[in-house]
């Protein structure tokens, strides 16, 4: 018999229990059972009571979940909290013979302490609540798929503690970014999804169609521009932590709908930002990981290739600018040939980049950069002094205009966040704008629009500020040594089987 008759025999089995149930009763899927404890409660609060207390407080509890292995006397119990084990006794033989792996059952029972030192319960009401009509994965190898992980999460989460663990660490993780923004006076704000102009980022955006408007709309590939709007309007701390959308390619880093955390601050700028991200990430990890060093495998995709890197947060972040990274990392680069036109040109072909006829000095010099050094940024580094040419929205360094007061953050060689001390000049603003519509006339889809509304917003005046933008997709895989980005995602975007 093959592995797909065998599943198919197995579901057919349990639709005929099913079947014979809903002869037997009118009621084959309640939901009148309410659980009064769960199982992680019970093991935590119970873990250090004796067989003999448990005896003697004869302590009745109920809980509800599914059974996830039968061990003949025992079955295991698992809920969101936890797995708990569940005694057989006679009376119950029967109920627990009908179930299957899977199914989700409530019971009612006394807390009990085996001779091995395991805590259970002892089955003395009992209730089928949900035939569960597909078998679970083998409980030795359990969802070994990593693509059938990804495309049945519900699956995943059931047999595979880890993604669990996780998911409630993602959680967790917001959960303190949100609560430290809010303690230092930053607002909360949500800002449209659907743009009648994609802006605040350089990337090419999805398009969907207005019936009741008539017209194109775009999903939004960052909140910057509605949130600066609101810093125009007075709110001079701003947050959301935003759902963005950008039609790119797919990999272990990029999935076209991600998680951002964007704000921004009033009278500020980017090396008041690099401070506030570097407290907070550090306060981050000691409170949600109880230290402020993260080990991380590094390496390639291949089997065995596992380098652990010991990620510090609690040290002081490595600062370079773009143009000294690339000469620090790469000691056969001359800095006369970053700084001139025609040897960038030659050094990035030489590296392999494609290059394209309209590039300046900037962007070769970005391309150099993300080709030479990125991956090579293990430890917390901030990396500043961007080109303007490739920092349409940024504020130009008051020393060297050609330059931009901004960062990039580095963990692992992936990036993580980024900030600018923001262009609040409107008439430089406008010219950038049409800087990129040029661009975008020449056929780069990833060119920014020009967006009047967002021009007349600064031409009311909006006070000196800094904003950034972190991945919060990307610091989740960091914080939980994943290596895709799909591991982080509940449901991760794929092909249609």
């Amino acid at each position: 018999m093959t592995e797909q008759q065998d599943f198919n025999r197995l579901v057919s089995e349990r639709r005929r229990k099913l079947k014979d149930l809903r002869q037997q009763s009118d009621f084959t899927f309640p939901n009148d059972f309410r659980p009064e404890h769960s199982a992680g409660h019970l093991q935590s609060e119970f873990s250090d009571v004796s067989k003999s207390d448990l005896e003697r407080r004869h302590l009745i509890v109920s809980v509800a979940g599914r059974i996830i292995r039968n061990r003949g006397a025992f079955v295991v119990l698992q809920d969101s909290s936890a797995s708990i084990q569940l005694y057989v006794t006679k009376l119950a033989r029967e109920f627990v013979k009908s179930l299957d792996l899977g199914d989700i059952i409530g019971t009612v029972g006394s807390l009990q302490r085996s001779n091995k030192g395991d805590l259970f319960i002892q089955m003395g009401e009992w209730r089928l609540l949900t035939k569960s009509l597909r078998p679970l994965p083998d409980k030795f190898h359990g969802l070994a798929d990593q693509e059938l992980r990804y495309r049945q999460r519900y699956v995943d989460l059931i047999v595979n503690p880890g993604a669990r663990d996780t998911f409630r660490l993602r959680s967790e993780i917001i959960s303190f970014l949100r609560g430290y923004l809010n303690a230092i006076n930053f607002l909360e704000v949500e800002t449209p999804m659907l743009q009648v102009i994609p802006g605040g980022a350089v990337a090419r955006p999805f398009v969907t169609h207005h019936n009741a408007l008539d017209i194109d709309m775009y999903l939004r590939v960052a909140p910057e521009l509605y949130l600066k709007r609101l810093v125009v309007g007075g709110f001079e701390r701003v947050y959301e932590i935003n759902r963005n959308f950008r039609n790119e390619g797919l990999s272990t880093r990029h999935n076209p709908e991600f998680t951002m955390l964007e704000f921004y601050q009033a009278y500020a700028d980017y090396e008041d930002a690099m401070k506030l991200t570097e407290d907070m990430l550090r306060r981050l990890t000691n409170s949600v990981l109880g230290s402020t060093k993260v080990i991380n495998t590094r390496g390639g995709e291949e089997k065995g290739d596992h380098r652990k890197l010991v990620i510090d947060f609690g040290k002081p972040f490595a600062r370079f600018s773009m143009f000294d990274s690339i000469v620090h990392y790469n000691l056969a680069i001359a800095p006369d040939n970053l700084s001139r036109l025609d040897p960038a040109r030659e050094l990035a072909l030489s590296l392999g980049i494609g290059v394209k006829e309209s590039w300046g000095l900037g962007k070769l010099q970005l391309a150099i950069f993300e080709k030479t050094v990125e991956s090579k940024l293990e430890q917390p580094t901030f990396i500043t002094q961007y080109p303007a040419e490739v920092s349409p929205l940024s504020r130009r360094n008051d020393s060297d205009p050609s330059l931009t007061d901004r960062f990039e953050l580095f963990i692992g060689g992936r990036e993580i966040a980024n900030g600018f001390s923001e262009l609040n000049d409107p008439e430089d603003q406008a010219e950038r704008f049409k800087h990129q519509v040029s661009e975008r006339n020449e056929g780069d889809d990833e060119a920014m629009h020009f967006d009047e509304d967002y021009i007349r917003a600064l031409e009311y005046g909006m006070p000196p500020a800094v904003g950034e933008g972190i991945g919060i997709d990307r610091l989740v895989m960091i914080l939980t040594n994943s290596r895709s980005i799909r591991d982080v995602l509940l449901f991760p975007h794929m092909r249609p089987e």
